[in-house]
């Protein structure tokens, strides 16, 4: 039976991660584990924060009658409000629990807002280097996306570019910051240029601009606090999940918040609870949800990260690599000492290290590493990275 023509496509041009992750199962099998360092995936290896485990403890031995039944699709109320809270307290806004959808992760919560706010053929704008599924799930709510390209020596946002791009079919623009795969964090000044310059933009085109704001690092960052969007942009939405900042990416679980501040946010709401209901997603997860609600406060510890990140900018830069330092989040993107990232990345694999190429995130010529991983396997690398570099007579 085959598949349709266009799934096969979409396939074909998502594989890179794929790839290089079957290509690392067959370099560990042929060369030894040990002799194959694999930064591919942002799988956190770290565990959950104690208070997690404790919190699931306490559910197994007193569970709550009827804690697996289904609830209002929007999630249970008590963790709607603790979300609100949170949200409240970072941004200054009088976030409420009925601005609040409890999702299967930010993913879901992605999915869920472009169906409720996209017509067949409108465009949402995405910055590149972008997170690699962002064009499918645009496509699968029948959107255009529309790439703009941030300034490839910063990875910051380039307001004149969006403004460019911006038409009577721009219908949302997708933000994330800390951002995957730059590590960048977008200061409040650009937040608030995006700001005013969409209320201008909507005031000339009669129609409503959304920014859609994907969090699911802001709580990685090392040495600023990431700017809450809410403060800055009236018409948007936070979409997140506690995959990174609780090290849950297998529990699925996250929300999407409107700013109450956006225009005819009840009506956006009824359209993302009914959404998040015929996507099939249903609700998020019952007994993630009760976890989470005690838990918005918590955090993996920000220092791990740091010390991973630390040892392999001060060994990259050393070695001749040129990268921004990540600000937040666990990935460095740096430039590939010859123009084709795709051989760069496969000469890696000479010396056993696995990388994406930057190909595969809208930015050719770079090149992803995900430092979510064990620090010994880091320090193991240390002589392999040696050997990529005389390999380009860097240094």
């Amino acid at each position: 039976m085959e598949i349709s023509e266009k799934v096969a496509a979409c396939i074909e041009r998502a594989s890179w991660i794929r790839k290089m992750f079957e290509e690392g199962a067959r370099l560990k099998k042929e060369r030894g584990e040990e002799n194959v360092f694999d930064f591919t995936l942002g799988n956190p290896t770290i565990e959950p924060p104690a208070a997690l485990t404790a919190r699931l403890k306490e559910l197994a031995e007193n569970p709550v009658p009827g804690m697996h039944r289904y609830m209002n699709n929007a999630g249970y109320d008590d963790t709607r409000a603790a979300v609100a809270a949170r949200l409240a307290a970072d941004s200054g806004k009088t976030v409420q629990k009925e601005q609040i959808i409890m999702t299967c992760g930010a993913g879901g919560a992605l999915n869920v807002v472009l169906k409720t706010i996209l017509n067949p053929g409108e465009e949402v704008i995405i910055l590149t280097p972008f997170f690699v599924e962002y064009k499918f799930y645009i496509d699968n709510h029948g959107g255009i996306p529309i790439e703009v390209t941030t300034d490839l020596e910063t990875f910051q946002p380039d307001i004149d570019r969006i403004a460019a791009a911006i038409n009577d079919k721009t219908r949302a623009i997708i933000l994330n910051s800390p951002n995957n795969p730059t590590g960048v964090i977008y200061p409040k000044q650009t937040l608030d240029a995006l700001g005013t310059l969409l209320k201008k933009k909507e005031q000339e085109l009669g129609r409503q601009i959304y920014v859609i704001s994907d969090e699911p690092y802001a709580r990685l960052s090392y040495d600023m606090a990431v700017p809450p969007v809410f403060a800055s942009i009236a018409n948007s939405v936070v979409v997140t999940s506690h995959s990174k900042d609780l090290a849950l990416p297998g529990e699925r679980i996250g929300y999407l918040a409107a700013n109450p501040e956006m225009a005819d946010v009840a009506q956006f709401m009824e359209g993302a609870v009914f959404c998040n209901r015929v996507l099939g997603f249903v609700n998020a997860p019952a007994l993630m949800q009760r976890l989470v609600a005690d838990l918005q406060n918590e955090s993996v510890d920000i220092e791990i990260y740091r010390h991973k990140r630390d040892l392999l900018y001060d060994k990259l830069t050393e070695l001749g690599f040129s990268t921004v330092k990540p600000e937040g989040g666990f990935y460095f993107f740096p430039r590939a000492p010859i123009e084709d990232d795709i051989a760069f990345v496969n000469k890696a694999q000479e010396f056993g290290i696995l990388l994406v190429p930057g190909a595969g995130f809208g930015a050719p010529g770079f090149f992803r590493i995900a430092y979510c991983i064990d620090d010994e396997v880091i320090e193991r690398s240390l002589p392999a990275w040696e050997k990529l570099a005389d390999a380009y007579g860097l240094k």
